[in-house]
């Protein structure tokens, strides 16, 4: 290294010479002078710098950068002590001690929008950028791996066959959850016990009663009906702050918050004055099996109902006492006779009997219904007389008179030679002679 410093001698250029020339290469028309191309143009053209070299000068200047060490287009820098250190410039590459080329970028706007400025050069980013399997598409600059159809995993790794579990595998669901292939798509839900969003996380239902309405409490976690509490058949009365307040069902003995089981079993287990067993109830079967103010006796374990000797009614509904209008009920009286309160020749109550109008009969066995019911039922020559079309004549008339029935009624006459009312008696009529005056 040294060695080449000392070869680049600080060149102090000639003012008679130009030190810049455009095209072709200047011949070298002077002693102790150097011809460096500076940079070249794409049609061939170059840019040259011709240097004169001192040599008493250069002798004295053995170090820095004052004569030029470095290549073309590279920038020399002084490093502490005046030693020179030479670069290439930004936009270009090359070994700087000998030669500089300018790159054919400087950043991503120079290139394509499907290119990439890499190393002073627009290149395919997609070289070497995806992994496997991948597919890689240019744009803006910058490499998009995916993984095609029906694959997945890293693109930017590798690529594989799709496995509908992978899906799972990390989970996308939260904590506390479990996540299910379903008609292929990743479904999350809480695990048994948890509830809350699947897809950010579950918790608990409740960590204490406070957690729950005031109807429930917190048990294992979940929010459950504060009368679970309550023992086997027990009844919860009411639920306060949580906690249950429960009972036995009438007829039931046991702890509530146990067991509550039956009196009885069966009707030996009861005692005589509750004697029957009712669905787990020692009973007496006459409470409410009978009317009201009715005698309940029991014949076994039937009850049976009766009213009082001084009251009359339905046992089964209700027991009052007699009236006279209980003599009728019920009807004591043969068919179609009706019965009314009377009294017997002691004058004690009793009932009677008479047939209904319109009717004839013996009312203690039967009725039947008469021929008529008034004279327009009977002929002309008939009169409706209890019940029966007879000869009105039958009994109206005096002895002796004649009788015609006529318009359902009797006409009686005296017979010729009598007087009379023909409806008392008829006589015979007497004649007297009349006296003649003159």
């Amino acid at each position: 290294m040294q060695q080449l410093l000392v070869a680049a001698l600080v060149a102090v250029a000639i003012a008679s010479l130009p030190q810049l020339s455009l095209g072709k290469k200047i011949e070298k028309r002077c002693t102790n002078c150097s011809y460096r191309t500076y940079y070249t143009y794409g049609d061939g053209r170059s840019l040259q710098r011709v240097v004169y070299r001192d040599p008493v000068y250069t002798r004295a200047q053995s170090y820095g950068c004052s004569g030029s060490p470095c290549g073309v287009n590279a920038v020399c820098q002084e490093a502490a002590g005046g030693r020179p250190v030479c670069s290439c410039p930004p936009g270009f590459s090359g070994n700087p001690l000998t030669h500089c080329n300018r790159g054919e970028c400087l950043d991503n706007v120079d290139c394509r929008g499907d290119l990439q400025c890499k190393d002073n050069r627009c290149v395919n980013p997609c070289v070497g950028a995806c992994g496997i399997g991948s597919n890689c598409d240019a744009r803006n600059h910058v490499a998009v791996c995916s993984c095609p159809a029906g694959y997945n995993g890293d693109p930017y790794h590798a690529c594989h066959l799709n496995d509908p579990e992978e899906q799972c595998h990390p989970s996308p669901c939260g904590v506390n959850t479990k996540c299910e292939i379903i008609n292929g798509v990743p479904t999350c839900s809480c695990v048994h016990g948890y509830v809350g969003n699947p897809l950010s996380g579950c918790r608990h239902e409740c960590d204490h009663d406070g957690d729950c309405t005031s109807r429930d409490m917190c048990s294992n976690f979940k929010c459950v009906p504060a009368c679970g509490q309550c023992g086997t058949g027990a009844t919860c009365r009411t639920v306060t702050n949580h906690r249950a307040a429960c009972e036995c069902p009438k007829g039931y003995i046991g702890s509530p918050y146990s067991e509550c089981r039956p009196e009885c079993y069966g009707d030996a287990d009861c005692p005589a004055g509750r004697p029957a067993c009712f669905y787990g109830i020692c009973k007496n079967t006459c409470e409410g099996a009978c009317g009201v103010g009715a005698d309940c006796n029991l014949r076994g374990l039937t009850p049976v109902c009766s009213c009082p000797r001084d009251m009359t009614g339905d046992p089964f509904v209700r027991c009052r006492p007699f009236t006279k209008e209980d003599l009728c009920e019920p009807n004591p009286c043969g068919t179609n006779a009706f019965c009314v309160p009377g009294h017997d020749n002691t004058g004690r109550e009793r009932p009677v009997c008479n047939c209904l109008p319109g009717h004839t009969g013996n009312p203690l066995s039967h009725c039947s219904r008469g021929e008529c019911l008034s004279n327009n039922e009977c002929p002309d020559h008939r009169a409706c007389i209890n019940y029966q079309c007879i000869d009105p004549c039958i009994g109206k008339c005096a002895t002796g008179a004649s009788c015609e029935p006529k318009a359902h009624l009797a006409v009686c006459r005296c017979p010729q030679g009598q007087s009379g009312d023909a409806l008392v008696s008829c006589r015979q009529t007497r004649t007297f002679p009349v006296a003649k005056y003159h």
